[in-house]
């Protein structure tokens, strides 16, 4: 692939076509990151959708249970599927920027790769009390004509 060299305007108008051609979807439920020691790592079960890990500890991305405590961050999950082919770069940036200016929220983004549906695909991550009013500004950006 090509590496994109636009315009501002240009790279909106591309990703506003990709958003609108993804495959997006919003993830039931309450999710969390669970954290393990580093010699103890994470069971991996049909509903972990990421594992990571740094010098110290692993990081499962998982559905929150009232045992991972109150202190635990609560997420709403949403993932894009992207086309094949299609030229995504710069779409976690852009979007990621767009959701601060228009909602004052953060994101998270975990990235992963399946072929058979395209390639790229994220994971997004919000605050859980925000996850309606991201699934509208998503489906506002994905309705608006490039």
């Amino acid at each position: 692939m090509d590496i994109s060299i636009e315009t501002e305007t240009q790279t909106t108008q591309r990703l506003r076509g990709v958003i609108a051609a993804a495959e997006f979807d919003v993830h039931e439920g309450v999710w969390c990151f669970r954290e393990t020691p580093l010699a103890n790592p994470p069971q991996l079960s049909p509903r972990t959708l990421a594992v990571v890990r740094d010098a110290d500890s692993w990081s499962a991305l998982v559905p929150f249970a009232d045992a991972d405590g109150a202190d635990v961050e609560k997420f709403g999950l949403f993932s894009f599927h992207f086309p094949a082919g299609m030229d995504n770069s710069g779409f976690v940036g852009w979007l990621a920027n767009h959701l601060k200016r228009a909602l004052g929220t953060g994101v998270f983004v975990v990235c992963g790769s399946n072929r058979d549906r395209g390639g790229i695909y994220d994971y997004w991550g919000c605050p859980v009390e925000l996850l309606a009013a991201v699934e509208r500004e998503i489906e506002t950006l994905r309705s608006i004509e490039s």
